[in-house]
């Protein structure tokens, strides 16, 4: 008799020795020689559809060391590599290769996180990771929360949090159109674009956003936000929330947190804050006056897959008092039998909007080990100071116009030399040539920048949560923009 089962699946143990460690050598070469490599190499669609090949799905399975090998290929070759010292887009990190170990030992073990008796280990890892983010940044480490996917999810979370907080309570019973009053909430006119998918799809709609204009230095103008809610409330409204930005997307602007924080205790609304990028930057201590107010946040979103350089996908949200994502998620149907025993055990689906979840904390939570605060601090204070060198030397150069520059973020633009003009043709002109050239440069291999439009400036957007960039590299970057600069000035204008 058979001792095991024969499946189309399954690796032998050597089989599976013998694949691992040809990949792991291919990836450790492939890490150690990343800055040889282009940075993308800007394929179409229909190239890449091409070389992939448009065969239906094979009826017959293959040798898994032969697809192995393929898709090895098909991704060093044909992907862009945010690890490259020289991308600056976005706001994707170069990722900590511990995370990729960890991700193979997670899918390994393959925990199913939204039920303790489903993942013993893992849920007590998830914990103690949502603790140590929480001291991280430097909140208490009493708050709770849930790993998630990413930026949209932790703000989505911490929506949900407070709108079932600060919303009538008859609200899950009667839903949004039950409310006495209409429900609005306040932002920043620079609020990432998840705040508008969160109030059409969590039932508040486009009109319940009010958008605060922001101030000369792209934080919230907090007279104004108190200006908002009181015309809202002698307008029989019912304010719900306030969402602070920790490090803006366009130019990584901090709101005056504090200030907010004051405005939400004394109109009794729920403070959130999105620091999905720019809040692990309060770890920095000559920078937690910036970051001063959080500790007084209800909800606060971070992304570890940004500046705290794990893979994707790694979000997570932080709850003062947790009990309001239990509040706003749990659910208890008879199928689910996952608290056995005396013991109080804690379910992640009770946290979140999933039910079954992957082992996220892993990779966040080794990193944290093999880094540790200190070592944190002088990468990401690293970063900083090539922002700041990107734009000092944007700002010394006579064919670069340095826009603005907070936490790692440096916004410039291209400007001819000797170019004149008219003040309205001048702008339109500059922003159609730093538009163009942006693209040419995303897709030339070199460089990969991002945009962003600053007080009607099309800009070119530097964002450094990278901790293979170098001073070299920014030199040689500003170098490459100038030149290629140049060459789009010369085929727009036709001299």
């Amino acid at each position: 008799m058979k001792k095991k089962r024969d499946s189309p699946i399954e690796i032998s143990k050597k089989d599976f020795r013998k694949m691992g460690y040809k990949m792991i050598d291919s990836i450790a070469d492939f890490i150690d020689t990343i800055d040889e490599q282009p940075v993308t190499l800007g394929e179409t669609p229909e190239q890449l559809q091409k070389i992939l090949g448009t065969v239906s799905l094979p009826e017959d399975g293959s040798a898994p060391d032969k697809i192995l090998s393929k898709a090895k290929e098909l991704l060093f070759r044909h992907s862009l590599l945010n690890g490259h010292p020289k991308f600056l887009g976005y706001i994707t990190s170069s990722a900590a290769p511990i995370g990729a170990l960890a991700d193979l030992l997670a899918a390994s073990i393959n925990p199913n996180v939204g039920a303790q008796v489903l993942s013993p280990m893992a849920t007590e890892i998830e914990k103690q990771t949502i603790r140590w983010l929480a001291e991280f940044i430097g909140v208490s480490p009493n708050y709770g929360g849930i790993l998630v996917s990413g930026g949209n999810m932790a703000n989505f979370t911490g929506f949900l949090a407070g709108r079932t907080a600060k919303a009538p309570k008859n609200i899950k019973e009667e839903g949004i159109s039950g409310a006495p009053a209409r429900l609005v909430i306040y932002c920043s006119k620079t609020t990432h674009t998840w705040v508008e998918k969160a109030a059409v799809l969590f039932g508040l709609g486009l009109n319940a956003i009010r958008w605060i204009p922001a101030d000369a230095h792209n934080k919230m103008d907090n007279t104004l936000l108190e200006q908002a809610i009181k015309t809202d409330l002698e307008k029989g409204c019912k304010p719900i929330m306030v969402i602070g930005t920790a490090g803006d997307v366009s130019t990584g602007a901090v709101d005056d947190l504090k200030a907010i924080a004051a405005i939400c205790k004394t109109h009794d609304l729920w403070f959130h804050i999105d620091g999905a990028y720019g809040i692990p930057a309060a770890v920095i201590p000559r920078l937690k006056k910036i970051f001063k107010g959080i500790e007084a946040a209800d909800s606060i979103a971070l992304d570890p897959h940004k500046w705290l350089y794990s893979p994707l996908e790694a979000g997570c949200t932080l709850v003062k008092d947790p009990n309001h994502l239990i509040e706003t998620f749990s659910s208890h149907p008879v199928y689910y039998n996952f608290n056995i025993g005396e013991t109080v055990t804690q379910n992640y689906y009770e946290y979140g909007l999933q039910n079954s979840r992957g082992f996220r904390a892993l990779k966040v939570w080794l990193t944290l080990q093999q880094v540790g605060r200190k070592g944190y601090i002088e990468m990401i204070d690293e970063d900083i100071q090539l922002s700041k060198l990107f734009f000092d030397l944007a700002k010394k150069h006579k064919e670069l116009e340095a826009i603005t520059q907070n936490l790692s973020i440096t916004t410039l633009r291209y400007v001819p030399a000797n170019f004149t003009a008219g003040k309205e043709e001048r702008d339109s002109y500059l922003n159609r040539l730093n538009e163009a050239l942006l693209n040419d440069l995303q897709q030339g291999g070199e460089v990969f920048l991002s945009n962003a439009v600053v007080n009607g400036k099309y800009c070119l957007r530097g964002c450094i949560v990278n901790f293979r960039t170098s001073k070299k590299d920014i030199e040689e970057i500003i170098n490459i923009i100038v030149r290629e600069g140049k060459k789009m000035h010369k085929k727009l204008s036709g001299k």
